[in-house]
């Protein structure tokens, strides 16, 4: 029997590194039914899967006995979050500015007297013991002042043996000050020689990693700044129609049918369906295209997009969630929220980070006093104080989240929405992409590509003659003579009668004249002869299309050819696909011959023709099993399977619901050239996750080392508490700083 699992996220607070992380996930996976969790640093939030209904409420208690806070997090509940994280930046900015205040002299009072003799000279004429005595009271202010937040969080951790950064702060900070106490106040209790004090060294690290917080969370505002541009593009009040009157309410009270007006330079509040009125509409935020759609009556328009030139009036047909504005904010989150598969082999190192630092620095301590020079106490106090500050696993939890928010932040403002963080580094690895060929790179609307007359006949007579006789079938042959005779404002003669003949064409009488359209095999019936079309015929037959005649009066007047255009772009989009070192397959319910004509003029290398929807998972399964993973572009309901068997599956964004909800990246635009853009960003932002990682670990892997002393016995080097906390504070700034490089990403053709 199968079990249907169930998702919920919540929102956590209080986490600041990749150990937070673990010790969140670890407390959420021991609760009953719960099957697997993701908690991800950047966002704040845990991903769960549940086995069966769990109440909340334990799950928060768990979260809370690990030492966060937790509730139930709300679909782009943004303007809370923003104002949230607002709120901690400007209380991390008021005490990060009353630690440097307090810090400078106690800097300058110790670091001073050591670079400027004279300082020092007239500090120990004018203050003698006084000296140190300042310096432990602005320290013991700046420690459990600003810093207090990192021993209400990093000792409690200590004590239910889950360190985490804060902890690391906290030990190494408290042991420089614990030190300089004793040996201000108690100075005999010390081995001679060892009596020194490390106030500035205490007051510094808790400065620095102050600032450093201060400048990452700057940082990582920025990063979900593409759902913040998304939430305010919905205005919060419409223009309502009522009686013929206009009223302005909020937008939660609009329901679907109410009739509101748009006015040019407004906002458009919801989804619906133009009744009176046109305009230009710009849909850039919603699709990437940067040039105004022009709407009419019976034209769709979507919420947020932006009305620019005339007024119009439109039906409301979706609200709430359902709108197109909802559904894309409700994808990007997702999207931010998901780890990639090589966020696994980090969150494994991370576990286990700060309990192998704090062995390191014990390690460092004691062979310093044991085995160092004298004072042998001083340099084991600084230097396991200097690897304690320097392991930073900060850098290495936000290495990956920071990039997906950007990254797929920047996607979704090009109009291609990731449906998960996963879906990036699949599209970065696949080397094969198979396409649907009708209404993907096809236009998926035949049109009349070929209407040759023999002598003694006008085209426009009987092309008007040919219209008027399909003008009221449903046959896709009919709407293409009936819009090509519009494009050239031919007027139609009058129908009189007409007869379908099943499996061969019509009949029928206009204005007078007895019409034929069919196949050849409908005029091989009638007995009329097709010879002076022979060639065109065999010509149009090389092209993959199908030759349909037309008689006047039984006598043979025209040949023509329908084709499925291929879409705008969809040349240049395969050529950038090529470019990018894609392997290119069709797959199609064409016959063979036209399936190829359609391949040698895209230059497609893998065509798959006359699969009925049904064997399209078969052909994807194919595909893989001959050039490994593979990705699928569709738009149809037929499509739907192929998109969810696939490695990944993208979906024309003007396509069907059931085709999109199947995909795993959405191009809300319909245009082909998303795909090539999709790619190259995915992979652009896999480089920019590996750079993170790289110098995340490569940071630590380097200083620790540096901190616990390793240079000392060959250059005579060490590495200062002060330095090595602006070290720390500076690899996670760098890490975000260079996620939020991809905020400028563009195409190489931009």
């Amino acid at each position: 029997m199968s079990t249907t699992m169930q998702e919920l996220d919540l929102a956590i607070e209080g986490m600041t590194c990749a150990s937070c992380v673990a010790h969140v996930e670890r407390a959420l996976t021991k609760v009953d039914g719960v099957s697997s969790v993701s908690v991800n640093l950047a966002t704040e939030r845990a991903h769960l899967m549940l086995s069966h209904s769990v109440p909340i409420a334990d799950l928060i208690q768990k979260v809370e006995q690990a030492g966060y806070q937790a509730r139930p997090a709300q679909v782009s509940d943004q303007e809370e979050n923003a104002a949230k994280r607002e709120k901690e930046r400007v209380d991390l900015k008021q005490k990060f500015l009353f630690s440097l205040i307090l810090t400078l002299p106690i800097f300058a009072m110790e670091m001073g007297s050591h670079l400027i003799p004279a300082l020092h000279h007239w500090l120990m004429a004018n203050l003698e013991n006084w000296n140190w005595i300042i310096q432990a009271a602005l320290t013991t202010l700046v420690m459990f002042g600003p810093g207090w937040v990192f021993y209400q969080r990093g000792l409690p951790a200590l004590v239910r043996l889950q360190p985490d950064m804060n902890s690391l702060v906290a030990l190494g900070s408290l042991a420089a000050w614990s030190y300089s106490l004793v040996a201000t106040f108690t100075p005999d209790a010390l081995p001679a020689g060892t009596v020194n004090v490390y106030f500035e060294a205490a007051a510094v690290i808790v400065t620095l990693i102050l600032l450093g917080r201060l400048m990452e969370a700057n940082a990582r505002g920025r990063t979900s700044d593409a759902i913040a541009r998304l939430v305010k593009l919905q205005p919060r009040n419409a223009t309502r129609l009522r009686d013929g009157k206009q009223e302005t309410v909020e937008l939660s009270l609009i329901q679907r049918n109410d009739l509101l007006f748009v006015r040019p330079g407004e906002r458009i509040p919801l989804d619906g369906e133009i009744i009176e009125g046109s305009s230009f509409i710009d849909e850039s935020m919603m699709t990437g295209e940067p040039i105004p759609v022009s709407k009419t009556v019976a034209a769709e328009v979507i919420g947020g997009t932006l009305n620019t030139t005339g007024s119009f009036t439109y039906r409301v047909t979706k609200t709430g969630k359902d709108t197109l504005l909802a559904q894309i904010i409700e994808l990007v989150e997702t999207a931010q929220g998901s780890k990639l598969p090589i966020q696994a082999l980090v969150d494994q190192i991370t576990r286990w980070f700060v309990p192998v630092v704090m062995l390191i620095a014990a390690l460092t301590f004691m062979v310093w006093l044991f085995f160092g020079p004298e004072p042998a106490l001083s340099f084991a106090l600084v230097n396991a104080v200097a690897v304690l500050i320097i392991a930073c696993p900060c850098a290495m939890g936000l290495a990956t989240p920071t990039s997906i928010m950007v990254g797929t932040g920047r996607a979704a403002s090009l109009g291609l929405l990731f449906r998960s963080g996963t879906a990036l580094q699949t599209l970065a690895e696949v080397k094969t992409i198979a396409f649907d060929k009708t209404g993907t790179l096809t236009l998926g609307k035949p049109k009349l590509t070929d209407f040759i007359v023999t002598s003694g006949f006008e085209k426009n007579t009987v092309l008007a003659l040919a219209a008027a006789a399909e003008q009221h079938s449903e046959h896709p042959i009919a709407n293409a003579l009936v819009d090509a005779a519009a494009a050239e404002k031919i007027a139609l003669g009058t129908l009189e009668t007409f007869e379908a003949i099943p499996g061969y064409g019509l009949k029928a009488k206009v204005s007078g004249e007895e019409i034929h359209i069919g196949a050849d095999r409908l005029f091989e019936k009638l007995g009329i002869n097709l010879d002076v079309f022979s060639t065109t015929a065999q010509q149009l037959a090389a092209e993959g299309k199908t030759p349909i005649y037309v008689s006047v009066n039984n006598h043979i007047a025209a040949v023509m050819a329908l084709a499925d255009t291929i879409k705008p772009g969809t040349v240049a989009a395969l050529k950038a696909l090529h470019s990018l070192d894609f392997k290119i397959a069709m797959i199609t319910g064409d016959n063979q011959r036209t399936a190829n004509v359609i391949a040698k003029q895209l230059g497609i290398d893998l065509v798959i023709a006359e699969v009925l929807p049904n064997q399209k998972v078969a052909a994807v399964k194919e595909l893989r099993k001959q050039h490994g993973a593979i990705a699928y572009v569709g738009d149809g309901i037929n499509d739907a399977p192929a998109l969810a068997e696939a490695d990944l599956g993208l979906a024309i964004g003007t396509g069907t619901d059931i085709a999109i909800e199947s995909a795993d990246l959405v191009l809300v635009s319909g245009d082909i050239q998303g795909v090539p853009k999709s790619i190259a960003l995915a992979r652009a932002t896999m480089r920019n996750i590996k750079q993170n990682l790289f110098w995340a670990f490569a940071y630590n892997v380097a200083l620790i080392p540096l901190a616990a002393g390793i240079a000392y016995p060959f250059f005579g080097l060490l590495l200062s508490p002060m330095l090595a906390a602006s070290a720390m504070a500076l690899s996670s700034v760098f890490v975000v700083t260079n996620a939020l490089r991809l905020r400028n990403w563009k195409t190489a053709t931009e």
